[in-house]
């Protein structure tokens, strides 16, 4: 349950930027009363055929009553919304409640010109989440049979429609409740749409650079000089009002003169001409914008407003941008070879896409790229990343066949959610390299509205690695993985060989191995690089052929020192030809080298000009082989995440979210407004029990009488302890008694813990029912702004409080991710066995962790769940405390509506 929204009042996140099916942009924002001309312009200039689909009559015109009830609605009752583009209406859908207070009926209008957008199916998930959230769960509908574009908006959304035929009217009902379906029915489009908008932008079909300048060294004269260098194969067009020829060519005072259509404007003006260039650019038809101008988000409040009606504008008017302050992009498809950007050349054509948030890290990420020889696909600079980011860059990356491999230089996440969801499905077939700063977080990037988190920092770290992201510190580090990714096959196991021709230099790299948990299978320390070309290499290339043939080995590192007579483009081809005959990573270190003119660090082989990024071609080469053992030992662990059962998403047996989704209702309407509500013992042991967890059962008392009562109600034996949340488990500080057998010991307990916990202020007690005794573990569960349901689990105690040693997962989880979840902790291996202790249900534990991640992942509302502890012994588990707090909850960054960053 979200903020409701109150009579003529909606929440603000019902407005929102949208990415159509074809990558267009539009503006989708509840109705107002003064939309009544607009209604009016949009319904005179639909067909004859499409008034009548929608009213089953045709009217010339709206009556003043029907504009009147069509723009004045309550968002409660009657919600009715529209999408835009440039201030014109294109769409309308809207729902009426009917007497079933669960039940509204639903209708769409789209404009004629802009059919097969999918904006129906944009209006249906919006307004489905807004019925939700006042308490409407089901949709039905009336359409004509011959208005198939309308029943198949119903049919493709993924809900369990009905439907009859009545009277030569089609009647559809629908519960609008997301499931897995619908969810993955939501994906799929926007997934298409923003991988759509992304591929108009780097391969467009034709480019203007307004800005650009006869001035040597300007911005704006470097990129146009480097789209014409790098042979852009569509029309390019240079906008100067006070230049007749720029570059050799005719150049154009506006954008308006240019003779064909410009898809992509590069913008390189002063921040204060932005505005009117993005006006003639939404007049002229332009899909995206890059803004290399500065004095944006980097200037302040007073940029930072300029960022934000940068993007407003743009995304108003159909467009996505890249910047501001972006240098540029790069795709290096021969059919498009497109460089805009402020680097010289365009860069040698590979498998490897580039992002990168911050400017100057991109100069970095691209400057490395092209001194280690290392082949990519596209490059894009975000610069301030107000619009167009990492996410979007996945989304066309996870379909683009020239990307093999893919690398993010992240300052900020803005998203986790969805970049955990999208990162996740991308690193099924493609590695995802990704380095951030050391400050990077649950935040978002200057210019975005600020969210505080409540996860523990740690919980990046662990959405990173839970999606089977290869994370970095650097962008050395980076480029170190890269150069292996893009050109080797994945290792099939952590076996490894290290040949030498130094056997202390091959026993330093045995050792780094072993740490980075690598298992060294071979280590050959005497091959002779100094008998002479004729006769080092063919000893080489014999063992080294041997080796790789061994089932055990699974990749080879090779790290020499200088040898007489042989080159390092020699010793590279013998690697090179042996890696791709047993198709086996094989990864090679120069050390001591230091003529400077021999190139040691980057792919190097044959014929490293040509290097198309496929494995083979040439060999991964580093000055020093500590990175690359590092680097191989970060590939091996992503093919290990890549090999194991990624498991299935399944409900524990008795779960009822609805039951537990009432149950919030009506708890939330009976607080109001508070921020943050603990649920007492008893509501929050219904809560719970929903989803089939159970607490151990407690009653507090005021007299001994009373606990004697209650024991007797709960049964014997019972313990004793205070409801202190500090002094609760802490049997050293008299807060807990256990194992009290009879009334005559309890009523003797009870004055004995009364008299000492005096000095603790005399907190209130409780009697419980005795648990098995087991090993303490708790859970925790927090609904983050930014990264929804987090889940974290670790041993009570001294594991937890002093060291930290928690493992953090977010939701949602396979079976397998519940198993990964519950051995995170360093001292789990106590849950298997420990100096004589016997195991644990595991097992147990695992079900408590998927049916916490369950209510968490379906309840934004809870806003905490605290089991603290939970005895794990050999036949169960048993919550002995569980703390719940609730609240109306914010909405989620990745929510069951599409709906762009702001």
């Amino acid at each position: 349950m979200v903020d409701q929204p109150v009579d003529g009042v909606y929440p603000e996140y019902w407005e929102a930027d949208v990415v159509l099916r074809d990558g267009g942009t539009a503006h989708l924002r509840p109705i107002h009363p003064a939309d009544a001309d607009a209604v009016q312009a949009f319904h005179v200039g639909q067909s004859q055929r499409s008034i009548y689909m929608r009213f089953f009559a045709f009217k010339s015109k709206l009556s003043g009553k029907e504009l009147k009830r069509f723009t004045e609605v309550d968002y409660r009752d009657r919600v009715a919304l529209v999408i835009t583009i440039g201030g014109e209406i294109i769409g309308i859908g809207r729902y009426d409640r009917l007497e079933d207070p669960k039940e509204a009926e639903v209708a769409f209008n789209i404009a004629d010109a802009h059919q097969g957008r999918g904006i129906g199916s944009i209006l249906l998930e919006h307004l489905s989440a807004a019925a939700r959230e006042n308490g409407i769960h089901r949709f039905s509908a009336e359409v004509l049979p011959e208005n198939r574009k309308m029943l198949m908006v119903f049919s493709d959304a993924g809900y369990d429609v009905t439907r009859h035929f009545d009277d030569g009217v089609v009647s559809l009902e629908f519960n609008i409740d997301p499931t897995d379906r619908s969810r993955a029915v939501m994906e799929a489009r926007e997934h298409r749409a923003e991988a759509r908008s992304i591929q108009e932008l780097l391969a467009p079909a034709s480019v203007a650079v307004i800005g650009a300048s006869r001035k040597w060294g300007t911005v704006g004269y470097q990129l146009l000089e480097h789209i014409i260098e790098g042979g852009f194969t569509g029309p390019v067009s240079a906008i100067n009002p006070e230049a007749l020829e720029l570059a050799g060519m005719l150049s154009f005072a506006r954008l308006a003169e240019v003779p064909g259509p410009v898809k992509l404007a590069i913008i390189a003006v002063p921040y204060d001409e932005v505005p009117k260039v993005v006006e003639e650019c939404a007049a002229a038809g332009v899909k995206g914008i890059v803004v290399a101008t500065a004095g944006y988000a980097d200037d302040g409040e007073r940029g930072l407003a300029r960022q934000r009606a940068l993007v407003r504008q743009a995304r108003a008017n159909g467009m996505r941008v890249i910047g501001p302050a972006s240098l540029g992009i790069v795709n290096t498809n021969p059919a498009v070879s497109l460089n805009a950007s402020m680097a010289p050349s365009l860069a040698r054509r590979g498998g490897l896409g580039l992002f990168s948030q911050s400017a100057a890290i991109g100069v970095s990420l691209y400057a490395a790229s092209s001194r280690r020889r290392v082949g990519i696909s596209t490059f894009l600079s975000a610069g301030n990343r107000a619009d167009v980011s990492g996410n979007d860059m996945m989304q066309f990356w996870e379909d683009d066949a020239d990307t093999t491999a893919v690398g993010l230089y992240l300052e900020s996440i803005g998203n986790p959610r969805k970049f955990s969801r999208l990162a996740r499905r991308l690193a099924r077939t493609k590695p995802v390299i990704v380095a951030k700063s050391d400050a990077v977080g649950l935040n978002l990037p200057p210019g975005h509205a600020v969210r505080t988190t409540q996860a523990p920092p740690e919980a990046v770290d662990a959405m990173m690695r839970q999606a089977g992201v290869i994370p970095v510190e650097t962008i050395e580090q980076l480029m170190d993985v890269a150069q292996i990714v893009s050109s080797q096959a994945l290792p099939k196991g952590p076996g490894l060989a290290v040949f030498s021709n130094s056997r202390a230099l091959g026993k330093v790299v045995a050792d780094s191995a072993a740490a980075q948990g690598l298992g060294v299978e071979r280590i050959v320390a005497d091959i002779d690089l100094d008998a002479g070309m004729s006769a080092a290499l063919p000893a080489l290339r014999r063992s080294l052929q041997e080796t790789l043939a061994l089932d055990t080995v699974h990749a080879v590192v090779v790290a020499v020192l200088p040898a007489r007579g042989l080159t390092v483009e020699k010793i590279a081809g013998v690697l090179a030809e042996c890696s791709a005959a047993a198709a086996k990573p094989v990864v090679a270190a120069f050390s001591g080298i230091l003529d400077p003119s021999i190139y040691v660090e980057g792919m190097v082989g044959p014929e490293p000009a040509e290097s198309s990024g496929r494995p083979g071609t040439a060999v991964p080469c580093y000055s020093n082989p500590g990175a690359a053992v590092a680097a191989l030992a970060a590939v091996v662990r992503y093919a290990q995440w890549l090999d194991r059962d990624q498991g299935l998403f399944v409900e524990p047996e008795d779960c009822h979210p609805d039951g537990a989704r009432a149950d919030l209702e009506q708890l939330l309407h009976n607080v109001g407004g508070e921020q943050l509500v603990r649920l007492d013992p008893a509501t929050a042991a219904r809560l719970l029990s929903h989803y089939g967890i159970h607490v151990v059962p407690s009653e507090g008392f005021e007299t001994a009488e009373e606990a004697v009562a209650a024991a007797d109600r709960l049964g014997w034996p019972v313990a004793l302890k205070t409801t202190d949340p500090a002094l609760r488990h802490r049997l050293d500080l008299g807060g807990v008694r256990l194992d009290i057998q009879d009334a005559e010991s309890l009523r003797s307990n009870v004055l004995q813990m009364r008299k000492s916990l005096q000095r603790y202020g005399s907190p209130s007690l409780e009697v419980q029912s005795m648990a098995p005794v087991g090993q303490a573990c708790t859970f925790r569960a927090v609904e983050d702004p930014l990264l929804g349901p987090v889940v974290s689990f670790g041993l009570a105690g001294d594991a937890v409080n002093l060291l930290d040693d928690w493992a953090h997962r977010v939701p949602p989880l396979s079976d397998s991710d519940v198993r990964d979840f519950i051995r995170a902790p360093r001292a789990s291996r106590k849950l298997f066995g420990y100096q004589g202790l016997p195991a644990v249900n595991v097992a147990a534990l695992e079900d408590l962790a998927a049916r916490l991640t369950r209510l968490k992942d379906n309840h934004p509302e809870i806003a905490l769940v605290e089991f603290n502890p939970v005895l794990a012994g050999p036949d169960g588990a048993s919550i002995l405390s569980a703390d719940v707090r609730i609240a109306n909850a914010a909405q989620r960054t990745d929510s069951a509506r599409r709906a762009m960053r702001s």
